[in-house]
């Protein structure tokens, strides 16, 4: 027998209520106090993300037994179990495979980490730290690793993220070094590019590379910097490192024509999503940009009068927005697979997936209500979903269906529900008169 009651949601959700009744008043502490509370608190939160993977794993663990009673095959049970958390706690469907992935991994492999961890003697990044350094280790090193770390709370609490990280690296070289070589030969092949959105119009591009190579190419453009600057050049070595890089991708100079990506070498696409006021001057309203979000009117003006002043050809395709929400309208096809027209239109008009918290790319064109059962291939049944988020709503006793509103909602196992909606793409000023938005595709 229990000797305590078991957590519950609504238990939870009564110390989050006390703790937000001490916000309200002055808090009479002195200096003192304040830090023993803030210290306090966060101890709490160590704790409770611990209580949030225990509570993930035994999820994972209840909907792979369902799974099994209905018949699923071995190698999908427990399939969008990681959604079903990223859900509950409002993140990406990556977090959320994250998330369940430490869950599961902590408590049966790495038993003095998951004792700092449930204490609240460490974060749970410090958890991941650990878990992701001897993820290559057989469990006996694993183990060993975690031992030598974690056995001693107050020196395992008191280390930096980077002691943790090179003494887990080197344990786990010295017990297995072939293992940490297969690592890193598989790290390598994942070498790959990606592009974020960063404040004020620009963006983050980002390279994972081997070492070498990265230190390398690192090394090259300093260099070009370096003499940049002996000759003069006004601009910082930051800037002329940045400029080198652009132009040695696309074969353009972004220290003469900075807003002038299209008028590369080489065929770029740039779909560009704008109203005819914004494009006329006459109004400032937000453009949208592929890849990358809204930005602002001026910047898009500037980005298209710069391609047709260098000469690239300029496409326009006229795409018509709701009078009253500025989502883009429907278009529909008794095609089976969404052809390409209309796949494009619902890219444009979703952006990014729209599971809520995603963000993620666009990977798939799905249907809302799936073609087996009857559903349309149309936009109003099709939404873009990135390839985890499709898959995860394919899996058993997840159900979705179109709204008449355009948004579409999604059911999980557990009975919650969402709802998502196409973000508006144009600004409306004029109630009466369907707002038009101009889709400019640039090509070099």
């Amino acid at each position: 027998m229990p000797t305590t009651q078991p957590l519950t949601a609504a238990a939870v959700a009564a110390m989050r209520r006390e703790v937000q009744v001490g916000l309200d008043g002055p808090s009479w502490l002195d200096d003192a106090g304040r830090f023993d509370l803030i210290r306090a608190l966060e101890e709490l939160v160590c704790t409770a993300t611990a209580a949030q993977a225990a509570h993930a794993a035994d999820l994972a663990e209840s909907v792979e037994a369902d799974h099994e009673d209905l018949g699923v095959p071995a190698a999908r049970r427990g399939q969008g179990v990681g959604s079903m958390v990223a859900r509950a706690r409002r993140e990406s469907p990556h977090r959320g495979q994250r998330h369940l992935g430490l869950a599961r991994v902590v408590q049966r492999e790495l038993p003095h980490t998951w004792a700092a961890w449930r204490a609240g003697r460490i974060t749970e990044w410090r958890a991941t730290v650990v878990a992701r350094e001897t993820a290559c280790l057989s469990l006996e090193h694993r183990l060993a690793v975690d031992e030598l770390l974690a056995a001693d709370h107050d020196a395992f609490e008191a280390m930096s993220d980077r002691e943790v990280i090179g003494r887990a690296q080197g344990e786990a070289a010295r017990l297995d070094a072939e293992a940490v070589t297969a690592r890193r030969r598989k790290a390598e092949s994942e070498r790959r590019v990606s592009i974020r959105p960063a404040p004020d119009t620009m963006v983050w591009l980002s390279a994972l590379l081997p070492v070498a190579a990265g230190v390398a190419a690192f090394a090259a453009l300093t260099r070009d910097a370096d003499t940049a600057h002996a000759q003069g050049d006004p601009r910082s070595k930051g800037q002329v490192m940045a400029d080198e890089l652009v132009r040695r991708a696309l074969g353009v100079d972004t220290s003469e024509h900075a807003a002038s990506p299209a008028s590369a070498s080489r065929s770029v696409d740039l779909n560009l999503v704008m109203s005819h006021d914004a494009l006329l001057g006459t109004a400032d309203d937000d453009a949208r940009l592929a890849g990358f979000g809204p930005i602002p009117a001026e910047l898009a003006r500037e980005i298209v009068a710069d391609a047709l002043g260098s000469g690239e050809e300029v496409w326009l395709r006229r795409l018509y927005a709701s009078p009253t929400t500025g989502d883009l309208v429907a278009m529909d096809s008794r095609a089976r697979l969404f052809p390409a027209g209309l796949a494009r239109f619902i890219r444009l008009r979703d952006q990014v997936c729209r599971t809520p918290w995603c963000d993620a790319p666009i990977r798939h064109i799905d249907h809302v209500r799936r073609h087996a059962g009857g559903g349309p291939t149309s936009s109003t049944n099709g939404e873009g979903l990135c390839e985890a988020c499709n898959y995860a709503k394919e899996s058993p006793r997840w159900r979705t269906r179109p709204e008449p509103d355009g948004s579409v909602t999604t059911i999980l196992p557990t009975g919650h529900s969402h709802s998502s909606r196409p973000p508006p793409v144009a600004t409306i000023r004029r109630r009466d008169v369907p707002a038009l938005t101009i889709d400019f595709v640039l090509a070099g």
